[in-house]
């Protein structure tokens, strides 16, 4: 394991060293053994699509072969395999969205799938034009609306309903160049037929299609999963927490849920507060039964719980090398399959509770909307029977844990902006304005939304807090999710004590609003919380929201689903920043599409830098010229 990598973060130093000692396999031990990654696949001209290649071209024009087998040339070679992850992407986050969807179309009030956001309900099916929106029994309401959701992922004709949530002038962009998105599954269909052998060889085509999958993604999948989870679990108020290895508790049952889906998390966090599941802890020899998140799991049931966060993408074998937790529980998307055969090493169960994410090694307990509840009081039994089987020899939890704010939906920093609205001039309450009155001011220079997984190609962690310490600095607010938002959080960047460590301007905005510089808005899915309050602030200024001094970041990215959002980011008319350089610079025509070329239809461009402060110092740039074009 290399040392350059782990002396960033003490509590991975020391965490790895105990898996050392343990004969625990980590990532990092994975890593060192891949020695030197494939040249081709880093730069994208690696094809492998149909059974003629796989075929290498040339990165280097006239060094080695320039053509596939088909005549395919780096171009398309790099086009294919950049739009295939964009499908992926699109593919996870909205087929968790459906997941949710139908969690809803079984609610009811006796069952354990409730809603519990009933004024969202009745909102969002007024955005959506259902007729007596705000009249019909709730329930029947709420299946109404899930029955029509479920059409957006594969309705014949028409595109994403929340489409019209961005200003006119974002949507005449994505009408003038063919990027509007139409069923969610139509586009990933379509773009991975483009894909197949023998269809699209034109690189700007295939980027084209990929942006409006992406897109469909953004204003479609995420969107969907975002609020109506807020429907069926509630809309995320600001709350206390807390995040870091430190918050598993020796003297209780641990339970970590690790994945992405809250339907399966919220059961879990319902089973273990069973008055019997406590007694049976206890019983056991444990206080109680200790619920953690990992991953946007972890975000999920932290803004909504308050569920401590036990930690980010590269903690997830720290946590059981703990050697305190009883079980993982996990769902779908960003789980190592290496988990199952690491527990073996200790007494962890490791559960896999989904068809489209089941892991061998340990147990398979499928978990359906239909038998939920009773799923997971199976999976929290299983779990406290357990605690006996502990070895306390091999029991060392880092003595590190930071207190966190969380739970900032687009909703909650509309009431913390209510509560500095001047009604002396005549401003209405429940808008995004005293956010755009200050950035129109000079208070604050810009906006950035920071989000993504790790990378061990990076400094864990570095790369996240680096960019948003530095620009809470120079007066950038910072709204985060993902793994990021759990990088902010060890970093204690979500506190109101944050502010400390901004420039004046941010300080003085902190300080009246009451909130940390660096906002937790949630899991991955919830970036289209950030469109949503971009667009907000775009249309109170009736302006594109591509001439904001907004920017989003991915420093550590490393899945498909960041590659999605990428392209639905930049598709929404806002500069994207990735700290991981994509497998395409094969291609230069493909990447100077993404990096130049597309800012003269789309309004917006990736931008590719490894360095953390040189990528901010760019930032700062863009920000700048944005602010002068606006006369701030």
């Amino acid at each position: 394991m290399s040392n350059e990598i782990l002396n960033y973060d003490k509590v991975a130093e020391a965490s790895l060293a105990k898996a050392q000692r343990d004969g625990a396999e980590t990532m990092w031990d994975r890593r060192a053994a891949q020695k030197t990654q494939c040249g081709f696949g880093e730069a994208g001209v690696c094809c492998r699509i149909c059974a003629m290649g796989p075929c290498r071209v040339s990165p280097v024009p006239g060094k080695g072969a320039e053509r596939g087998i088909c005549g395919a040339n780096a171009d398309t070679i790099v086009a294919r395999n950049f739009a295939r992850m964009v499908a992926g992407g699109t593919s996870a986050h909205s087929d968790h969205a459906r997941d949710i969807v139908h969690a809803m179309h079984h609610s009811s009030a006796e069952g354990p799938f409730k809603i519990r956001d009933e004024a969202k309900l009745r909102r969002i099916a007024a955005e959506w034009e259902i007729a007596d929106a705000d009249t019909k029994e709730t329930y029947a309401l709420a299946h109404e609306l899930s029955a029509m959701a479920l059409e957006e992922f594969g309705k014949p004709f028409g595109t994403q309903r929340f489409l019209k949530r961005a200003p006119q002038a974002r949507q005449d962009v994505w009408a003038r160049e063919d990027i509007a998105p139409r069923a969610i599954d139509m586009e990933v269909t379509t773009l991975m037929h483009s894909t197949h052998m023998g269809c699209a060889a034109d690189y700007e085509s295939l980027f084209r299609r990929g942006m409006r999958t992406g897109m469909s993604d953004g204003w479609g999948g995420s969107m969907i999963g975002t609020e109506f989870s807020d429907i069926m679990y509630g809309t995320p108020t600001a709350r206390a927490s807390s995040s870091n290895l430190g918050v598993i508790d020796a003297e209780m049952v641990n339970i970590l849920i690790h994945g992405h889906d809250p339907n399966l998390a919220e059961m879990v966090v319902l089973a273990a507060q069973n008055p019997e599941m406590v007694e049976l802890a206890k019983a056991k020899g444990a206080k109680g039964i200790n619920i953690v998140g990992m991953c946007c799991t972890g975000n999920e049931m932290t803004m909504r719980h308050g569920i401590k966060i036990a930690g980010n993408f590269y903690q997830q074998e720290m946590c059981i090398i703990t050697g305190a937790i009883e079980a993982v529980v996990v769902d779908v998307q960003c789980i190592f399959p290496a988990l199952p055969e690491l527990a073996k090493t200790y007494h962890t169960r490791f559960i896999s509770t989904s068809e489209k994410a089941k892991i061998s090694g340990d147990l398979f307990l499928k978990f359906s909307e239909e038998t939920g509840l009773d799923n997971a009081n199976e999976i929290v039994k299983l779990a406290v029977e357990n605690f006996p089987n502990r070895d306390a020899a091999k029991v060392e939890i880092p003595d590190i844990k930071q207190d966190t704010m969380v739970g900032y939906s687009v909703e909650e920093i509309i009431n913390h902006l209510d509560a500095v609205v001047n009604s002396q001039l005549e401003d209405k309450l429940g808008t995004v304005k005293p956010l755009t009155d200050v950035i129109y001011a000079g208070v604050i220079r810009g906006a950035a939304g920071v989000v993504g997984c790790n990378n061990p190609k990076q400094q864990h962690d570095y790369a996240h807090i680096t960019v948003m310490e530095e620009l809470i600095k120079r007066d950038v607010i910072c709204v985060v999710t993902g793994c990021a938002a759990q990088a902010a959080a060890k970093a204690g960047l979500l506190t109101l004590e944050a502010k400390e460590r901004c420039g004046r301007g941010l300080l003085e905005v902190c300080e009246r609003v009451n909130i940390p510089p660096v906002l937790h808005m949630g899991s991955c899915v919830d970036i289209s919380r950030i469109l949503h309050i971009v667009n907000l602030c775009a249309d109170v200024r009736g302006i594109d929201p591509a001439l904001l001094p907004v920017v989003g970041i991915a420093p550590e990215w490393m899945s498909e689903k960041a590659v999605s959002i990428a392209n639905y980011v930049v598709g929404s008319g806002i500069n994207t920043y990735l700290g991981v350089i994509p497998q395409v610079l094969g291609s230069p025509n493909f990447t100077k599409l993404l990096t130049e070329d597309c800012q003269e239809f789309i309004g917006a461009h990736f931008v590719f830098e490894k360095d953390p402060i040189v990528m901010v110092d760019k930032i700062m740039e863009d920000m700048e010229a944005k602010r002068t074009a606006l006369g701030i």
